[in-house]
């Protein structure tokens, strides 16, 4: 898996927002650079399953994110 500029992702490692993005059912927007830490890939070869604080559950697509 790759992320949007063509870095190879495993897990564990923490990626940043290229693009703000609102989180359906959570009425709330994550902004363009947030640091996410903690990744998992998934079976989807285009998402990564991770945790957030004030969000639970969030799933991101691989073309929105940068490895740090």
């Amino acid at each position: 898996m790759v992320d949007a500029v063509g870095n190879a992702l495993s897990d564990g490692d923490a990626v940043t927002l290229i693009k703000d993005l609102t989180v359906k059912g959570a009425g709330q927007t994550l902004k363009r650079g947030t640091v996410i830490k903690s990744i998992r890939l998934t079976g989807d070869d285009q998402e990564i399953d991770c945790r957030h604080p004030s969000i639970k559950g969030l799933v991101l697509r691989a073309e929105f994110v940068r490895k740090v």
